[in-house]
C-alpha cells in the first residue's frame, strides 16, 4: 500500500508552447520537478500505459477531463495523467484530446514510475516499458490514496480498468468529503 508514501523526485523534460521562439514549432525544453508538480497542492496523479492507447483515449483520460469541475468541487486543485511517453507524444495526444483542464506529464525515462514501484514490461504488445495503471490522489507530494488495477505484473495478457477509473477515484472524494463534515 502505497499511501503516506512521499513521491519520488524526479525531473521531468517538458515541452511548452513560447511564441518567442517562431517557426512553425514554437515550443522550448522545460524542466519541471515532482515538487512544481505536486508542493503545495491537492491533486489527482492517473499513469496509464501509453498515450494514444483505446482505453486510456477513450474511457480514462475523458472521464478526468469531463469531471474536472466536479473534482475541483470535491478539493481537487489540479489533475494530471502521466505516461511513459516523451514530452513530443504527450503534447500531441494533449492536443489531439482537446485537452483544456487535465494536464499531462512527460515521464520519458520511465524514472517517476520505475521509482514508484510501478514499471512494468508490455513486450508482449510491443510497447517495451511502461507504467501499470493507477490513480492517486496527493496531497502536498504525500499519497493520500491509491487506486492499483489488480494484477501488476509483466507483460500482463490484459488491460485491467476500473479501479483506477474517475468514477471509483471521484467516490472516494465524495465519501471522504461526508466523513469530514461528519
Amino acid at each position: 500500500m502505497k499511501v503516506g508514501l512521499k513521491l519520488p523526485s524526479v525531473t521531468f523534460h517538458t515541452r511548452v508552447r513560447d511564441e518567442a521562439v517562431g517557426g512553425s514549432n514554437p515550443f522550448r525544453w522545460e524542466d519541471k520537478t515532482t515538487e512544481d508538480y505536486f508542493a503545495g497542492k491537492r491533486v489527482i496523479l492517473f499513469s496509464l500505459p501509453g498515450a494514444f492507447t483505446p482505453t486510456c483515449s477513450t474511457f480514462q483520460l475523458p472521464g478526468f477531463e469531463n469531471g474536472y469541475d466536479a473534482f475541483k468541487d470535491l478539493g481537487i486543485d489540479e489533475i494530471y495523467c502521466m505516461a511513459v511517453n516523451d514530452s513530443f507524444v504527450m503534447n500531441k495526444w494533449a492536443e489531439a484530446q482537446e485537452l483544456k483542464n487535465v494536464k499531462v506529464i512527460p515521464d520519458g525515462s520511465g524514472e517517476f514510475t520505475r521509482r514508484m514501484g510501478m514499471l512494468v514490461r508490455k513486450d508482449n504488445l510491443g510497447f517495451g516499458l511502461r507504467s501499470w495503471r493507477y490513480a492517486a490522489i496527493v496531497k502536498d507530494g504525500v499519497i493520500e490514496a491509491w487506486f492499483e488495477e489488480p494484477g501488476l505484473s509483466d507483460n500482463h495478457p490484459e488491460d485491467p480498468y476500473g479501479v483506477s477509473s474517475p468514477e471509483t477515484v471521484k467516490e472516494y472524494l465524495v465519501e471522504a468529503a461526508k466523513a469530514a463534515a461528519a
